[in-house]
């Protein structure tokens, strides 16, 4: 079966993440979207783990699914589809190694309750796990992944969003140079990275020291809104077993859906205090300062990557699978109209869309350009069209402040 997953998202008890984040709106998008199997997301979190457990029932295939009396009914009929749960949550690193700070991101899978509720306590007695959703703990990541394969053979550890400047295995700020400096001797079992909102796999490519790792890519969303801005294409039985195969093997793992990485908002250098966007080139030249006020540079995802790679620009290695970028629909929709993307007008032009021609990504990534200005209109197609064929205009995201689309 092929579907789309997105296994990386967030709960309400996370900081700076929505209310309405509960089981039942992220059936609900995930319905819209076009994600057939959700990451849960925060299950080291007493009360959302609690709160999993009461509304999920366990399936044949040990993935959950929603109780049926909870079942969200504002779906329209042409998205409806089964979504399933996998257990996951992401865990924050921050460790002092080799004489530096350490601050690595961690998305973890475990196969059930059982698993989450016995990592769970273990996280519980190095720090505290309820004053967020994704806790923070002085724990170092090759530690948490002995203990992620303590608690169970299935359970595996990916680096999340592994090119963030502040909170990566290689981002600038964190310093490692390569997976294995961080995860040493078990590196073996990380069998993927995470590539994050702000690179895709043809920069993930220009490293050789990432060829034995699967490239997975996930919304990372704090509302169940953003669900399905990135997203992993599987085609596997429907269970987490063979979900767990496909990352280890490739075998099952049919590629991505990518947030254009210049959409993301540490891809650039920069400065966001002063409004500064630099190139690589630029940093360097600057000595790594900003131009304006002589604070540090936050060196951006695009400047490391050509800092660690020893592959040229455009390289594939043979057998990996391909990738699609997107824009999110209703973020296309606004910037066609000029108007914002959280008005009515945006909204209601969605719903209609989602109606007329099924799930999001589906409209995104594969309805026709006669379909979909029937739907909507002659600039909103041309926007999709733009975005598939990689002629819209960007300007990159940088220090914290995403990237934004121009349509002429």
């Amino acid at each position: 079966m092929r579907f789309f997953a997105d296994l990386h998202i967030h709960s309400p008890h996370s900081i700076a993440c929505s209310r309405d984040l509960n089981p039942e709106n992220l059936c609900r998008w995930g319905q819209l979207k076009g994600i057939f199997v959700i990451g849960s997301g925060d299950f080291t979190h007493p009360l959302w783990l609690k709160e999993l457990q009461e509304k999920l029932e366990e399936d044949e295939g040990r993935l959950f699914a929603l109780r049926k009396e909870l079942i969200p009914v504002k779906v329209p009929s042409s998205c409806r589809a089964q979504v399933r749960f996998l257990l996951s949550g992401e865990i924050s690193c921050i460790y002092q190694k080799a004489g530096k700070t350490r601050k690595v991101h961690a998305l973890v899978f475990v196969p059930d309750f059982t698993s989450a509720v016995k990592l769970t306590e273990r996280l519980a007695k190095i720090g505290s796990i309820t004053s967020d959703g994704r806790p923070i703990l002085k724990l170092d990541a090759k530690k948490l992944l002995e203990m992620v394969l303590e608690v169970s053979p299935e359970a595996m550890l990916v680096p999340a969003h592994v090119w963030t400047p502040h909170f990566s295995v290689l981002g600038a700020a964190s310093a490692f140079s390569s997976v294995e400096e961080c995860f040493e001797e078990l590196t073996p079992y990380i069998y993927a990275v995470e590539t994050g909102l702000s690179s895709d796999p043809a920069m993930n490519w220009r490293l050789s020291s990432l060829d034995g790792m699967r490239l997975i890519s996930n919304s990372d969303a704090h509302s169940p809104a953003k669900l399905g801005r990135e997203a992993t294409i599987f085609d596997t039985d429907l269970s987490y077993g063979s979900i767990m195969a496909a990352i280890k093997t490739g075998k099952g793992l049919c590629g991505t859906v990518e947030y254009l990485p210049e959409k993301g908002k540490y891809h650039s250098d920069g400065h966001r205090s002063c409004g500064i966007r630099l190139t690589p080139r630029e940093t360097i030249a600057h000595g790594f300062r900003c131009p304006a006020c002589g604070k540090k540079i936050t060196v951006g995802v695009l400047h490391r990557v050509e800092e660690l790679a020893d592959r040229p620009q455009g390289f594939k290695p043979p057998g990996t699978p391909p990738f699609h970028s997107v824009i999110p629909l209703q973020e296309l929709i606004a910037e066609t109209l000029k108007i914002g993307a959280g008005s009515k007008r945006v909204e209601r032009i969605y719903f209609t869309m989602l109606e007329k021609l099924g799930n999001e990504l589906a409209i995104l990534l594969e309805k026709r350009y006669e379909e979909i200005a029937g739907a909507s209109s002659v600039e909103i197609a041309d926007a999709i069209v733009g975005v598939r064929e990689g002629t819209i205009r960007i300007e990159p995201g940088y220090d914290g402040k995403f990237g934004s689309i121009r349509i002429e």
